[in-house]
């Protein structure tokens, strides 16, 4: 199928590719379209190196240009390589491309992040399965000093897919200094029920590093409480939403809000 969409596109279509995935370069292999690559780690059309990965952003080096950009972690980099691929093949110029780059901001409720007083830097991330909580922690292991405590707050949707509940929590545990496992969504089942179910994929030598605190929004305190200066916590799963659903009905709950609040509360 995939032959055919692109068999049937104009002479000057192209496809691109990230070539430092593997995967990625399979649905365009017979395609007669004009073949575009892009890479951090490989040979490519497109090449960037990342000069500076921080919590306020990236510098990266785009074919030897470098550029700024608000957006956050290698991930993002791919993304910004592959944009401006897509934009120099369409005919934009290039002083052009990366300007717009670097006006780009993140979407709400992915990797949004606020620094308190004592420099606590406090992530928000929509990250509800465990792939992309394994991705937003590896971003942060890339970008912190290592000195600093890593607080997990994570919870599970009710009414979901129950096989990832331990999968998720064993995630949170082996890569966070702490974990706190508390309600995501619950809908109509029992939040307690869904945090037995997540516990189950604690392995015993991180068992120490969890504590299960149901409400929601006890656990961001706990996790506040227990945050110094220049910690870092990380409150996955709701992102971008306003609301927590418990049996049909949808409370107000903003995670960003809320962790802003309780760290001016407790002067940190």
């Amino acid at each position: 199928m995939l032959k055919k969409l692109f068999d049937g596109l104009p002479k000057s279509a192209f496809a691109i590719t990230n070539v430092d995935d593997k995967n990625g370069t399979v649905m365009f292999q017979n395609t007669k379209a004009k073949k575009i690559t892009y890479a951090l780690k490989s040979y490519a059309d497109y090449k960037a190196l990342i000069l500076e990965n921080q919590f306020t952003g990236l510098l990266l080096k785009i074919n030897n240009h470098e550029v700024w950009t608000k957006l956050i972690g290698s991930f993002n980099a791919y993304n910004l390589l592959a944009i401006y691929a897509t934009a120099i093949e369409l005919g934009i110029e290039k002083q052009e491309a990366l300007r717009l780059l670097s006006s780009l901001e993140s979407v709400s409720g992915r990797f949004q992040y606020i620094i308190s007083k004592e420099k606590i830097t406090a992530i928000v991330d929509y990250a509800h399965t465990p792939d992309a909580l394994e991705n937003v922690l590896k971003t942060i292991e890339d970008i912190r000093t290592k000195n600093e405590q890593l607080i997990t707050v994570v919870g599970c949707g009710g009414d979901r897919d129950k096989t990832k509940r331990p999968v998720m929590a064993q995630i949170a545990s082996e890569l966070s200094t702490k974990a706190i496992f508390t309600s995501d969504n619950p809908r109509t089942e029992n939040p307690v029920t869904i945090i037995e179910e997540m516990e189950k994929g604690v392995e015993p030598q991180n068992f120490k590093k969890t504590v299960s605190i149901a409400d929601r929004k006890q656990a961001i305190k706990t996790a506040c409480q227990m945050a110094n200066p220049n910690d870092i916590i990380l409150i996955a799963g709701k992102g971008h939403e306003t609301y927590q659903e418990v049996n049909g009905v949808r409370n107000d709950f903003d995670d960003l809000k809320i962790v802003t609040e309780l760290l001016e509360q407790l002067g940190k």
